[in-house]
């Protein structure tokens, strides 16, 4: 019995391997196919799950790859490619909160597992992106639900006053025109909550000028953005690039005073620094 056991698995890892020498070829059909004849042979295993969801986003079949990394991540709670490629998909189906929460889980459980990989960086653009795009809806919702009320305050404030005696050749009196100016600069400044802004200094790194994604804090009390600064310390050498102290990888802590810092900036103006 364990033979046989043993058997299926030898088959379905072979098969995942064929399927993925499919994929390189774009071959993504018999990718597909291989996929599908591991995941028969063992059901359990993510990676194949994974790998096959991975072949139906290259051909924008988004249903099957929600299905696919739903069952992944099941079987895997801390799947990164799972967590990733469902949020993907309910992104797709302007699923925002859930889709945001899919990449935030792939994010974290990236950044713990392989900090330094392309696939955190890729995580990192995909959720800026999704995060704007639900910024960019709400905003124009919330603008648009202003223009709607500035309208009808301003309809309520002439009919209010038009019986005035004092009027001028508008029909308006002068205490009106000072309400109605005073409206406009209340309205104006409630829009300006949606407007983008830039990212102060201090959320930023000092090598790479861009806003910090996983900040950490050397002992004289400058912060970098972690794979930047290790990779300084790897290839130019084991000393601060801006204080020139020695300063080795063990010596760095994550600065989470400035990571909830640029969380907050992020969530407050929906990363649309992004789409500049």
């Amino acid at each position: 019995m364990a033979k046989g056991v043993n058997s299926a698995a030898e088959q379905a890892e072979q098969l995942k391997q064929n399927g993925n020498l499919y994929f390189k070829k774009n071959r993504l059909g018999a990718a597909i196919d291989a996929y599908t004849e591991a995941i028969t042979l063992c059901p359990n295993v993510p990676v194949y799950w994974t790998n096959r969801a991975l072949c139906h986003r290259k051909r924008n079949e988004w249903a099957r790859v929600e299905e696919d990394s739903r069952r992944a991540v099941k079987l895997d709670p801390k799947s990164v490619k799972g967590h990733y490629m469902l949020g993907l998909a309910l992104l797709q189906r302007e699923q925002y909160n859930e889709g945001i929460k899919a990449l935030e889980r792939a994010l974290d459980l990236g950044r713990g597992a392989h900090p330094h990989s392309y696939m955190v960086e890729e995580i990192w653009q995909e959720l800026a992106g999704a995060k704007y795009k639900e910024w960019q809806r709400d905003s124009t919702k919330r603008a648009s639900d202003l223009q709607k009320l500035e309208k009808s305050c301003e309809m309520a404030l002439k009919e209010n006053y038009l019986h005035n005696i004092s009027q001028d050749e508008d029909g308006i009196t002068d205490s009106t025109s000072e309400q109605l100016a005073a409206l406009k600069l209340v309205f104006s400044k409630a829009a300006e909550a949606d407007k983008p802004t830039d990212v102060p200094d201090y959320l930023c790194c000092k090598i790479t000028l861009d806003i910090f994604r996983d900040p950490v804090i050397t002992p004289s009390g400058l912060t970098y953005e972690r794979a930047i600064i290790l990779d300084h310390l790897e290839k130019v050498g084991k000393f601060d690039p801006i204080t020139r102290e020695d300063l080795h990888p063990s010596q760095l802590v994550p600065n989470l005073a400035i990571k909830e810092a640029v969380e907050a900036y992020l969530e407050k103006h929906g990363w649309a620094y992004k789409m500049e």
